[in-house]
């Protein structure tokens, strides 16, 4: 019997029939048995009944990305099985009920081997012997979709006992005796199919379990969180949309930290609600989507009038309008570096991968603070809704930065006329951009806030050389905070220095094109990967450095028109002639991505179109 050290599996059913919750119960069973995992969830937009699915890749080694064909399809229902069977490898496998799946009318390879489960009967069975209305326990049937899936895949019971009592506690700790119940009616049903043991895709042993507690399994959405709590984040504003909605909602549960998050009653609300608290001196932050962020334009332009610094969280979705609301997109970069009309400086940052969100949401407010000015943060849906396995966070390394913040005056008598009422030139001219920033209500720091041009002290004017004053010293900021962050938070190339093709990227092509290095290596190829993660103010000198002395370029986009791209050429004048490009809302998959990189060398092709995925 042969093994494997990656693998990919597939659930899926009609939104709303806890494809989730199977996945959610599959990835954990892998993460305890000490595998890698890397998951993709896709849904649709409605709130119940069509289908949606998550697809799971499992690796003996540390994994960031999804591939396409499918080793082993479970599921419960029809549709799944309608619509992915042709996806199984040759030798791969479908878990099904016979009762709703006819194998014989579904397009698959002759040779995937065919494990029938009567969901129905196994639950009949359970109810019976607990003494329960079998209908309080259709909710197993996920459950006997997965442990299904992990008996082929030789993962034993006691993993899925440990991921149960992982996912129910408190209340709801009676469920694991249920469910891992029917669970070992599902290993049954699977050994007693001839040649179950001999499934060619059967996972090696991991010998080598991690330390308790020395990896995270999340998304990216919780991620960002984390880092947002870990930086002192104690005010958050958000309107419901997606997929921003989901980072809200894991926050709201942290009511141990003391953060308070509100829902708006829109999103202009939102975002001068952040504004307003971030102006206190709280550290504050506004979460949205396309459409949200579009609402946010004008309190973005009016903290960077009054150098506020608010954060503000945008979770890229396809667009325009309303567009592809839970699907992937990169389209939103070039409005970000763009939002707002007129110039004012801003912070962008599009963070690649969980550790980027986490300390992307992290450093996000020492740049706002110490640079006075809105910073945003750009996350692909693909990263936000991806579940992964990780080591856990560095956090040594980090220090909350304020910034320049003023007390009261050491000469200060409230009573005293002369002195009182001192104005505070809070918007001073300085060499740096940066002026030192007083909170409201500290003694004998009174001054003006408005949206209209202002004096050093807050006061309106339309005077030429005033704003020209104003204007060149809230520029100055990008170039203090481009000499001042690590270059490593700006950029890193991925590879060896010298290589066949270099390919750029930025947000969620990151782990993708990393995982495809090694596939590319072992093609003979020789790539590198330069992963852009600072936008605003752009790393111009050493991009164009790199790209100069390569020999060959590519770059990966989940956009229509290329935006990195522009962005490269706006601000170093170089053009990188070939182009892939994804739209479809679905994420890019290491095959793609390998496959899209043979096609350039090997055809010199300019623009190359990516459509995987359902």
């Amino acid at each position: 019997m042969g093994v494997i050290t990656d693998t990919s599996w597939m659930i899926g059913g009609p939104q709303g029939s806890g494809v989730d919750s199977s996945a959610t119960l599959f990835a954990r069973s892998m993460a305890v048995a000490g595998y890698w995992v890397y998951g993709k969830r896709e849904y649709h937009s409605n709130i119940k009944g069509a289908h949606s699915y998550f697809h799971l890749r499992v690796k003996t080694t540390p994994v960031r990305s999804h591939i396409d064909p499918i080793h082993l399809l479970s599921t419960f229902e029809d549709s799944t099985a309608e619509i992915h069977a042709h996806e199984i490898v040759a030798g791969g496998a479908l878990i099904y009920d016979p009762s709703v799946t006819k194998p014989e009318t579904l397009e698959m390879d002759a040779s995937v081997k065919l494990f029938p489960i009567e969901f129905e009967a196994i639950i009949r069975d359970l109810a019976e012997e607990l003494g329960k209305p079998a209908a309080k326990l259709a909710i197993v049937k996920n459950t006997i979709a997965v442990a299904a899936s992990l008996a082929l895949y030789g993962v034993g019971l006691d993993v899925l006992e440990e991921a149960l009592k992982g996912l129910f506690r408190g209340k709801k700790a009676g469920l694991v005796a249920v469910n891992l119940a029917a669970g070992k009616k599902a290993y049954q049903v699977i050994q007693s199919v001839e040649g179950w043991d001999t499934f060619a895709y059967r996972l090696a042993s991991q010998t080598n379990k991690p330390e308790p507690n020395s990896r995270l399994l999340m998304n990216g959405a919780a991620a960002c969180g984390i880092g947002k709590l870990k930086a002192g984040c104690r005010f958050q504003t958000y309107y419901s949309i997606t997929p921003a909605v989901d980072e809200c909602i894991w926050l709201e549960q942290q009511t141990e930290y003391g953060i308070v998050v509100y829902q708006a009653e829109d999103e202009i609300s939102s975002i001068n609600m952040a504004n307003g608290a971030a102006y206190t001196g709280a550290r504050t932050a506004t979460a949205t989507s396309g459409p949200g962020f579009c609402l946010k334009a004008e309190g973005i332009g009016w903290a960077g009038m009054n150098e506020v610094p608010t954060v503000i969280t945008n979770y890229q979705r396809g667009g325009p309008s309303t567009g592809l609301p839970t699907r992937n997109e990169q389209g939103d970069l070039l409005f970000a570096l763009n939002i707002g009309h007129g110039d004012f400086p801003r912070i962008v940052i599009a963070s690649g991968d969980m550790e980027e969100c986490f300390e992307d949401g992290f450093n996000a407010f020492n740049f706002a603070e110490r640079y006075q000015t809105p910073t945003i943060l750009l996350i692909d849906k693909a990263l936000a809704n991806s579940t992964q396995t990780i080591p856990k966070f560095p956090e040594k390394h980090l220090r909350i930065d304020r910034g320049q913040i003023v007390g009261a005056p050491e000469s200060f008598n409230p009573e005293d006329p002369a002195t009182g009422l001192p104005k505070f030139n809070r918007f001073k001219v300085t060499e740096s951009g940066i002026s030192p920033r007083s909170l409201p209500g500290t003694p004998g720091r009174i001054h003006f806030l408005t949206g209209d041009e202002h004096t050093e002290y807050g006061v309106i004017t339309e005077k030429p050389a005033i704003r020209i004053e104003m204007m060149d010293k809230r520029d100055r900021k990008l170039a203090t905070a481009s000499r001042e962050i690590p270059q490593d938070l700006q950029f890193k190339l991925y590879g060896p220095e010298q290589a066949d093709i270099t390919i750029v990227g930025w947000g969620s092509t990151k782990g993708i094109i990393i995982d495809a290095l090694e596939e590319l290596k072992n093609q003979g190829v020789t790539a590198n990967y330069l992963h852009i993660r600072l936008m605003s103010p752009f790393p111009a000198e050493k991009v164009a450095e790199i790209l100069t002395n390569a020999k060959k370029t590519m770059i990966i986009e989940s956009n229509f028109s290329n935006q990195l791209a522009k962005v490269i050429k706006m601000e170093t004048g170089i053009t990188i002639p070939h182009h892939v490009a994804k739209y479809t809302g679905r994420p890019i998959s290491q095959c793609e991505a390998v496959s899209a990189v043979q096609e350039v060398l090997t055809k010199n092709s300019r623009k190359v179109m990516l459509s995987c995925g359902h």
